[in-house]
């Protein structure tokens, strides 16, 4: 009978072997069974500890205007947040001897498919030389493995915002030197059209949704049997205005401003973060905004239905994507809070399909629960090559 000859292992064998490697306890007997949750925004890093689904503790570090300006790029902000970070969880006693597993958000890297990555060197460089652009996001891996090598345990992120599983059509930016990318509020994406699947008693994976992020930034994307299919780039080039970014604008007026003296920097300001209500009222906030409405402002009024109107005509578009094969409309993030915003995005787009509203959806909920069916088999454990 002949021997059996093993085979070595293989580089896609790593990540779950790292997954197994993180001990059921510690070396001083402790059960590991929590996961700590890094999720950094513009001016805050959030925190949360989750012992399976449950959340056992979370807070928001604040990092005031006046610290965060001495840096000239988000990656420079990495030892002082990472000791925020460190200083909060000894300061509130966050044993981190019972961890099992760390998750931070993903930031802007390479286009991926969706679901769970193991952050590794190349990850972290790419994050490091924004690969794919600057945001605090691109911050979420770093001080994520941070915490997991203090643990010696493994990290993850979980469909990080260059998420891409687009069509080919969908790349097609009317001239080869400007390709059409994917950039979503990927996590929030997911977890809304998962929980409104859930209601309908149907698979994600066997229906159509149009998903609307609406926060700072917004995204409207066509989900076709659990894949993203199509999607406006989030973070700038395409889509409706929102509170502080311009959306897709006349590409006229944006060569000549190019070209009157406005530097990269000053340029990408304006389409990032000076733009949409900001520009339009001087500010950023939707209840300032609808506070001006109720006290008689026109303008104010104008400016929102505007940007409602906007929304409403991407998710259209969005459902021209799935041949009008839709079934629900999704609206999910901070704003969606808003009965007056959403009020008006369906006096558009009512006739699309039935709404969804879920403004509750937590990131640090739904990354934690993708980490704990990753550890537990149930989800596919990748690498980020």
């Amino acid at each position: 009978m002949a021997k059996s000859v093993k085979k070595p292992a293989t580089k896609k064998a790593a990540p779950k072997r790292a997954a197994k490697k993180a001990a059921a306890t510690s070396g001083d007997g402790k059960k590991r069974d929590l996961i700590v949750v890094v999720n950094p925004g513009s001016m805050s890093t959030k925190l949360a500890v989750y012992r399976g689904d449950k959340c056992v503790g979370q807070a928001s570090i604040d990092h005031p205007k006046s610290e965060m300006t001495r840096f000239a790029r988000v990656i420079d902000q990495y030892e002082y947040r990472r000791d925020a970070m460190l200083k909060f969880l000894d300061e509130h006693k966050v044993d981190l001897d019972h961890c099992m597993a760390v998750v931070g958000r993903g930031g802007l890297m390479k286009p991926l498919v969706g679901g769970v990555y193991l952050i590794n060197k190349a990850m972290l460089r790419d994050l490091a030389n924004n690969l794919s652009g600057e945001h605090a996001c691109n911050l979420g891996a770093p001080l994520a493995y941070e915490i997991a090598k203090r643990c010696g345990v493994p990290a993850f992120v979980t469909d990080p915002v260059t998420i891409d599983e687009f069509w080919p059509f969908s790349r097609y930016g009317g001239h080869p030197a400007f390709p059409r990318t994917s950039c979503l509020h990927a996590i929030s994406h997911r977890a809304a059209a998962r929980r409104a699947a859930k209601e309908l008693g149907v698979a994600y994976e066997k229906v159509n949704f149009v998903v609307a992020h609406l926060g700072s930034g917004i995204s409207v994307a066509a989900h076709r049997r659990g894949r993203v299919v199509d999607v406006n780039n989030a973070l700038a080039g395409d889509g409706p205005f929102s509170p502080e970014r311009t959306g897709t604008v006349p590409t006229g007026p944006l060569a000549k401003m190019c070209f009157n003296g406005s530097t990269h920097a000053e340029v990408w300001t304006t389409l990032t973060s000076h733009g949409g209500l900001y520009a339009y009222l001087g500010t950023n906030d939707c209840r300032e905004v609808e506070a001006r409405i109720k006290r008689g402002d026109a303008k104010a009024a104008e400016v929102y239905e505007a940007m409602a109107y906007q929304i409403a005509k991407q998710i259209g578009a969005t459902a021209a994507v799935l041949s009008g094969r839709v079934n629900a409309v999704v609206l999910t993030g901070a704003i969606s809070k808003s009965r007056m915003l959403t009020r008006l995005i369906r006096k558009y787009a009512g006739f699309v399909a039935q709404f969804r509203v879920y403004p509750d959806i937590e990131e640090v909920s739904a990354m934690a629960s993708a980490i704990n069916a990753a550890m537990a088999g149930k989800v596919k454990i990748q690498e980020y090559h």
